[in-house]
């Protein structure tokens, strides 16, 4: 590729942020006003993923699913909360590799400080202290998520 044509093709390169939104939202406190009661401080827990789907002429929907449980040593739920934060992303001209890079690291990293600020905003609005996220690192996680992606496949051929 001559130098010509790459600085076309860098200059046709984009990567924006046209929106970001809650795309849903749940809390559950299935115990109701008994667990305010509770003087047991509960242990909290939280999943994390990602998903992405391509929407139409270089828009994706990029979305940050964060579920947070806090429990009680007996087991019962004190509250349920779930986030998912999404943004819609023109990604243009890049190639395949860059864009899912740009899907699967660089738009959840975007979008975690808004779900982060609506999983705190949710339980401090529900009567609990406020839930404050610790970093991410998005990064490791695709490329361990590519890497078991990877080793499945192997198993799969290897069958």
């Amino acid at each position: 590729m001559s130098e010509q044509d790459q600085n076309t093709q860098n200059e046709q390169a984009h990567f924006s942020v046209d929106k970001i939104y809650v795309k849903d939202l749940s809390l559950e406190v299935p115990h109701g006003a008994p667990i305010f009661l509770e003087q047991e401080a509960p242990e909290v827990e939280m999943n994390i993923r990602t998903d992405s789907q391509s929407l139409n002429d270089g828009y994706y929907e990029c979305s940050l699913i964060i579920t947070v449980t806090a429990k009680l040593k007996d087991g019962r739920i004190v509250f349920l909360n779930e986030v998912t934060q999404s943004g819609i992303f023109q990604i243009v001209g890049l190639p395949e590799e860059d864009l899912q890079l740009l899907v699967g690291i660089a738009a959840p990293n975007i979008l975690f400080p808004y779900a982060r600020e609506t999983v705190s905003n949710t339980t401090t609005r529900a009567g609990f202290p406020p839930i404050v996220l610790a970093p991410i690192n998005f990064e490791a996680m695709y490329y361990q998520a590519q890497a078991e992606k990877a080793q499945q496949q192997e198993k799969a051929k290897s069958k």
